[in-house]
């Protein structure tokens, strides 16, 4: 029996040789079947296959959004990973279906309409390939223009993370690379930290920045400082006043708002047990910009 047991386990490490985790993201929701259908399509390719959500509750049609949780979750992956991510609000269009190879050996399928923006950025790009539909198509859905992320993205990413093909099979080599979406990047400019707000954490209403520890370090921040914060959307002033620099919330009383570093290590703005961006209407995305400073005499 022990022997058979084990001969079990060595058939499974073989039989899952070669695989990689397959990672989706996308703006359908739960509610319906879309995402099930995906998977299942994984599954058709390789029943072994690892799948996990990223997540499926993306604010519909927002490519920066999910620019952004890519940013946030990928270097947590091991190399090999593929990532599916479906925001598409140009399915069937001209847009390019496309695959990018990062030097970090991570794979991300998908439209090529800015969603590669910041893992671009971050990760570094090895190599672009077009997905040559004619040959990496799920068989039979020719004729459907509307559901991409089932019938090709799903499809592709599978058989690159079952090892079914390699990234040189995908389709040709695309140069320049990928779209990249304008956004304020994070500088010291006269004194002022100018950035913008990627995200925020929704569950607490969180504002988050893309001014990260280094950045912020060039200001030579004291614990218990307080920094002036200007918030604008489309160059619109919609917030600015002055915060605390704190470790974490509960250094301000409840209710009260702050400035810390996020698990990202960057700069931040809360409201202890409160929704600082509900409060002043905050939203996330490129259009909107963040300056940090010292308050002046």
């Amino acid at each position: 029996m022990k022997r058979l047991f084990l001969l079990f386990l060595a058939f499974a490490a073989v039989a899952g040789a070669g695989e990689h985790a397959l990672v989706i993201q996308t703006d359908f929701g739960t509610k319906d079947g879309a995402v099930a259908a995906m998977k299942g399509v994984a599954v058709g390719v390789s029943p072994r296959l690892a799948i996990h959500d990223l997540s499926h509750e993306n604010t519909p049609y927002d490519i920066w959004e999910g620019a952004y949780r890519l940013k946030q979750t990928a270097p947590f992956w091991p190399a090999g990973t593929v990532f599916v991510s479906v925001i598409d609000p140009g399915v069937g269009t001209e847009r390019k279906a496309v695959v990018l190879k990062t030097k970090s050996g991570h794979y991300f399928v998908g439209p090529d309409n800015g969603t590669w923006t910041l893992v671009a950025e971050d990760l570094g790009i090895e190599a672009v390939r077009q997905i040559d539909e004619a040959r990496h198509r799920r068989p039979g859905s020719e004729k459907s223009f509307t559901f991409h992320g089932r019938d090709v993205f799903a499809y592709v990413g599978a058989k690159l993370a079952a090892g079914a093909i390699t990234f040189d099979e995908v389709g040709s080599r695309l140069e320049p690379a990928v779209l990249m979406l304008a956004y304020e990047r994070p500088r010291l400019e006269n004194g002022s930290l100018v950035g913008t707000i990627p995200a925020l954490d929704f569950q607490y209403g969180n504002v988050w920045t893309n001014l990260d520890e280094a950045l912020f370090a060039r200001l030579t921040p004291k614990l218990g400082e307080r920094f002036r914060v200007t918030i604008a959307r489309a160059g619109k002033v919609v917030y600015t006043g002055e915060l605390p620099y704190v470790r974490t919330f509960g250094d301000v009383a409840p209710g009260a708002p702050l400035l810390y570093l996020n698990s990202l290590m960057s700069v931040s703005f809360a409201v202890n047990m409160g929704d600082f961006a509900k409060a002043r209407g905050i939203a996330s995305g490129a259009e909107w910009s963040v300056h940090v400073e010292r308050p002046k005499p």
